[in-house]
């Protein structure tokens, strides 16, 4: 079946005050489990991002957000995208995604990268170490999570992260704990992870990028004796479904003017459009070879967007 997910990048909406913020996420997350979405996703940032609003713009922490939405939701898969791995010691991050996992009754997704954000990590006082010990921290963590999700007694020695007798109890819904995404396109080192360690990959770009990547991917997998076709593959990027072409050229050009974007710049970012152009952009994804997809929708976006681009979604690519 193909995957859509639905990732909430901005707690930017007019007129909701704070006392009412996380009702409307939740009605935004419930629209997606109801319209046909399969996961839902928030960020793991401690203040707004520079390509969706400005650091003072409202941010809620990603798991307290989650767990709170798992308890008002029954089907929908529930992840960061993804997880700095710099923000948390490995051993309290599998600890939090097993409780998520439990409080969601086994719908937990443990997303997870290198982290990239050094302003913000020295904005909150995080070490940003060099990118060669972001990684090695990575390869520890993946060890670790995996360890802690599948026994409830753990110890691993790394390069940069140990654990001694660790307990996990209650073990994670899901057997063998909940699935990992490792998120971005480096080459070398992501997509090596991936291989070894992943059941769940997501990317970033237009088609002809993917399929690079995928190939590289490919050959990682290759190298280990694995079948690349064990991890699910998608690519995050932001939807706008509209009623009309009309509609949706207009749309499309604000967007572009409100980021002071260029067309290079908007082209492998944005699916914009009515429901049929909608669905024939993302089947050149899935022909790329991706299994599915995962969407942004622009801030301030309402729960009824979320039905109109979920339904057309799944009318086009079943349920």
């Amino acid at each position: 079946m193909t995957t859509f997910g639905l990732q909430l990048p901005s707690f930017t909406f007019p007129d909701v005050p704070s006392d009412r913020l996380f009702d409307h996420i939740v009605e935004i997350a419930q629209a997606a489990e109801s319209s046909g979405f399969d996961s839902f996703w928030v960020m793991d940032h401690y203040h707004q991002i520079a390509n969706i609003g400005p650091p003072s713009d409202p941010m809620l922490e990603a798991y307290t957000i989650l767990s709170g939405v798992a308890a008002r939701t029954s089907t929908i898969r529930l992840g960061a995208m993804v997880t700095g791995v710099t923000y948390r010691n490995p051993a309290f991050l599998a600890k939090v995604v097993t409780t998520l996992d439990i409080v969601s009754s086994g719908r937990a997704i443990l997303g997870i990268g290198a982290a990239w954000n050094d302003e913000e990590s020295r904005a909150y006082g995080y070490d940003w170490p060099p990118v060669v010990e972001r990684f090695e921290r990575l390869e520890d963590a993946l060890e670790i999570c995996k360890a802690m999700f599948a026994e409830p007694r753990s110890t691993y020695r790394g390069r940069r992260h140990s654990i001694e007798d660790a307990y996990n109890v209650p073990q994670p819904v899901q057997p063998g704990g909940p699935k990992i995404m490792i998120g971005g396109g480096g080459e070398r080192k992501t997509l090596r992870l991936t291989a070894r360690y992943a059941d769940m990959w997501n990317g970033f770009g237009d088609p002809d990028m993917i399929r690079g990547k995928l190939q590289i991917l490919a050959g990682h997998c290759r190298d280990i004796g694995r079948d690349p076709a064990d991890i699910v593959k998608t690519r995050l990027g932001t939807l706008m479904v509209a009623g009309t072409r009309e509609e949706a050229e207009a749309r499309r050009e604000a967007y572009k003017a409100d980021r002071g974007w260029s067309e290079a710049d908007l082209a492998p970012r944005l699916i914009c459009g009515e429901p049929g152009a909608v669905g024939d952009a993302v089947q050149t994804f899935l022909d790329a070879g991706l299994d599915g997809m995962i969407f942004n929708m622009p801030a301030g976006s309402t729960p009824q967007d979320v039905e109109r681009a979920g339904h057309a979604l799944r009318e086009r690519f079943g349920s």
